[in-house]
């Protein structure tokens, strides 16, 4: 009879793994998320570099896709085309395409504050069900010491 409520305990135990390890999947993808953002804002930080930078009659590499770059002039440099998400861009001037990039940057340091903070709650919780498996552990110990104690006398 003893042995059966020990092996119920090894069950919720397993279970009790298998979620601290769900969460530490959880933990990673928030991490790959966070990074995938950071490297957008990044794109972003030299997109506007460039666009206070350049003048007209600029010459610049453009990427045709498959790592191929062509050597461009710019035209204007006072028009950018900006995407605005949703598969939309619209023709801005210079101040007002730098004005949509930071907006564009400040909502992915708003998401990443997000995510930071939904794997602080992730984290806590994987705390609390590790503490939880260290007591179930530590009770079954002492219920093996128990039964072995019981079985010597």
């Amino acid at each position: 009879m003893m042995g059966g409520g020990g092996g119920g305990g090894g069950g919720q135990m397993q279970q009790v793994a298998q979620e601290i390890e769900q969460m530490e999947q959880e933990v990673d993808a928030i991490d790959e998320e966070i990074e995938r953002l950071r490297d957008k804002q990044t794109d972003i930080d030299e997109a506007i570099e460039a666009i206070e930078t350049l003048d007209s009659g600029s010459t610049v590499q453009v990427p045709l896709g498959g790592d191929a770059y062509i050597r461009a002039t710019i035209e204007d440099i006072d028009e950018v085309v900006v995407s605005l998400g949703g598969g939309y861009s619209a023709e801005r001037e210079q101040d007002g395409a730098v004005s949509t990039l930071e907006t564009k940057k400040e909502t992915l340091d708003d998401h990443i504050s997000d995510l930071q903070e939904e794997k602080a709650e992730v984290e806590t919780e994987m705390e609390e069900l590790e503490q939880q498996a260290q007591q179930m552990q530590q009770q079954q110990m002492q219920q093996m010491m128990q039964q072995q104690e019981q079985e010597d006398e």
